[in-house]
């Protein structure tokens, strides 16, 4: 009888061990589901970060030109330019006013130079610009001659339409392109 109370016991105590063991085993399965990673784990979802837009740049509008000022690598000039019409090459009566001024300075001032220079649009042949631009410098000269300005304190080049004043394809940045422009040496 105490063989079989024994194995009974035995029996018993094994059970209890491999339910306990068993038992273990569920709880740390059970730990581990909450744990970030383990297999069959909700998938834990970050918040998700949204870049801003870049903040737009502001751009400072391009400074305007004074009257006489070019926007290329032409020197400042204290005169306003003399501005022509589409192909000419005479003086209106703003130009004339402006070679009065320039001519009174030069007067004034028997020790300074100007060189003249001739300009032109973009329309036309590089050839043809060139020589109209010579035509309209030598206009300008003429006139100052006429008011008494001694040719020597004056000097003339012609650029064509290489260096334009407003780079723009159209009427109002030609119109700024057709000029003379004064240049004190």
């Amino acid at each position: 009888m105490k063989w079989t109370s024994f194995w009974k016991w035995s029996a018993l105590a094994l059970s209890v061990a491999a339910l306990v063991a068993v038992g273990c085993a569920k709880k740390q399965t059970v730990k581990s589901e909450g744990a970030e990673g383990a297999p069959g784990a909700p998938a834990v979802s970050e918040p998700s970060v949204k870049e801003a837009p870049p903040a737009p740049m502001e751009v400072a509008p391009a400074p305007q030109p004074a009257p006489g000022v070019a926007v290329t690598e032409e020197r400042r000039s204290q005169f306003d330019d003399v501005l022509f019409d589409f192909d000419r090459s005479e003086l209106r009566e703003d130009g004339r006013r402006t070679c009065e001024a320039v001519a009174d300075y030069l007067t004034k001032n028997p020790q300074a130079k100007i060189l003249i220079e001739g300009h032109c649009d973009e329309r036309g042949t590089a050839e043809y610009n060139l020589a109209l631009g010579e035509r309209r410098a030598t206009a300008v000269m003429s006139y100052l001659v006429s008011l008494g300005v001694p040719r020597a304190a004056l000097s003339t080049i012609s650029f064509g339409e290489e260096r334009p004043l407003d780079p723009g394809h159209d009427e109002a940045a030609w119109a700024k392109n057709r000029r003379a422009h004064f240049v004190l040496r």
